[in-house]
């Protein structure tokens, strides 16, 4: 479903999480085995939806005869009440189920909302959003995956697919052109991107090789004069510390990138409910 993200195995330990070893006592006390229950999942407020399909499995893993009906796709704006997903299946099942499924689209939408409002914050500019690695331990393929929902870009998945060289590498290697010449030499067949702070570093970062060139914490200003400097030489990425408020005039410097941690890392969930609708008689209905 999600590249690289083992959907059955997160379901699974989710639900074991909240079902403990006994199980919805709530449910099993205050339902008929055999009840049949409709519900309706809905966005309260204006989202950007990720997650849906992933929402699904964990109603199926507790009743594999559930019907479901998606309204929505990912990556869809859906304004406050509209239907997300419609179901019918064993009451009990749906409502152990709800928790875990409603915990799981809020959070993702979350991140495709947020980076939604960079995007829109940065259109009509050159440059492109970027999410980082900035992700919660073991989420990181949905979370990014959210990011692309929202209209991010990729960056690094995991430290194999890219090097970077960061300020504590550039501090051990002795400086921003012996840690370039050092990846150069390493061979690696990945493209080089080097961390710099100062106007002074760039000169040094491209004679050593640099392939790209990541703006660290420079303010509008000093990324024009950055941009100007590098002439289209490599692509230049701005990071560090860039909000909502801020991206817009990081974007007009003419930087190609920005990266932004604060959408993984920082977005509020949503509000999406599961509303009861009725009681179905049967499968059919």
């Amino acid at each position: 479903m999600i590249l690289g993200f083992d959907t059955e195995d997160f379901v699974r330990r989710a639900l074991a999480e909240d079902l403990g070893k006994g199980g919805d006592v709530t449910s099993a006390a205050t339902i008929a085995e055999d009840a049949r229950f409709g519900a309706e999942l809905k966005a309260r407020e204006t989202i950007v939806v990720a997650g849906l399909d992933l929402a699904a499995e964990f109603f199926r893993a507790m009743d594999e005869a559930v019907v479901i009906h998606q309204l929505a796709k990912d990556g869809a704006l859906i304004e406050a009440g509209e239907p997300l997903m419609r179901l019918k299946g064993n009451a009990r099942a749906m409502l152990s189920a709800e928790r875990s499924a409603l915990n799981t689209l809020q959070h993702l939408s979350g991140i495709a909302t947020l980076t939604r409002r960079y995007v829109e914050a940065i259109e009509g500019t050159r440059a492109v959003l970027l999410d980082t690695r900035k992700t919660i331990p073991g989420l990181r393929a949905i979370e990014k995956y959210a990011a692309r929902m929202g209209g991010a870009e990729n960056h690094r998945m995991r430290l194999d697919d890219g090097v970077l060289i960061k300020d504590n590498h550039v501090a051990v290697a002795g400086g921003v052109g012996a840690a370039v010449s050092a990846a150069k030499a390493a061979d690696t067949g990945l493209e080089v991107q080097v961390e710099v702070d100062r106007i002074e570093q760039i000169e040094e970062a491209l004679s050593a090789g640099a392939d790209r060139l990541l703006l660290d914490n420079m303010d509008p200003q000093t990324l024009k004069k950055a941009v100007k400097m590098v002439a289209g030489r490599v692509p230049l990425e701005a990071s560090g510390g860039v909000r909502l408020e801020t991206i817009r005039a990081i974007a007009e410097s003419g930087v190609d990138y920005i990266s932004v941690g604060r959408i993984t890392q920082s977005a509020p969930a949503v509000d999406i409910g599961m509303d009861y609708s009725f009681a179905p008689r049967n499968n059919t209905d």
